[in-house]
């Protein structure tokens, strides 16, 4: 991949991209403007993308390191240079994401804040999640490993989730069970009167 260069009208194409991403999962994104200077999960992801770019070239991977190290001082967001993330990637709020080396994020894909695509080992190998594409992951989420979560897939806020979840599947709790959505959307619902499940509001 070559470095992208401001000017470059496939970085334009793509910076535009991921506003138009914050408009369509925030309802509270009034503007491409307002959202361009006080989104930091927008400011994250295009630093990742520069850095991306830069991890690319051997002889920038050191400068790349940084560049993420000062996004993360800046936002509270942590995406390691050669994580590989997809178009129309969007994170709410923001605080406290951390997604690891050898993640790969598919498209159309939306983070909440205290999210981590951690590793649970030491080896040099593939050892961070793998998102297809479409998938939510609510706030405190925890994917840890090699794991693949499938497209048009969901996981649930505070969910531990240490094995594969199929495409179109809810994974929910600790350690995550999994569902399919058409089997979740049978089950009766929660009467909010009578329970209120704090994670509602997240």
């Amino acid at each position: 991949m070559a470095l992208l260069r401001i000017g470059d009208t496939r970085l334009l194409r793509i910076l535009h991209e991921d506003l138009r991403a914050a408009r369509s999962h925030d309802p509270a994104a009034r503007g491409d403007v307002e959202n361009a200077v006080v989104y930091s999960g927008l400011h994250a992801i295009w630093s990742h993308r520069v850095a991306y770019a830069m991890w690319q070239r051997p002889a920038l991977r050191g400068p790349a390191r940084i560049l993420a190290q000062f996004t993360r001082f800046l936002t509270g967001i942590e995406i390691h240079p050669a994580a590989r993330i997809g178009r129309r990637f969007f994170i709410d709020h923001g605080m406290g994401v951390v997604i690891g080396e050898t993640a790969e994020i598919g498209d159309d894909v939306m983070l909440y804040h205290g999210v981590t695509l951690g590793g649970r080992s030491l080896e040099a190998t593939k050892r961070h999640p793998t998102l297809g594409n479409r998938v939510t992951v609510g706030a405190g989420a925890k994917i840890l490993g090699p794991v693949v979560v499938g497209d048009d897939s969901a996981v649930g806020a505070n969910a531990v989730v240490t094995r594969d979840v199929p495409p179109d599947a809810i994974a929910v709790g600790i350690p995550a069970t999994v569902r399919r959505r058409t089997q979740a959307q049978h089950q009766d619902l929660v009467d909010p009167t009578t329970y209120i499940d704090p994670a509602m509001y997240i």
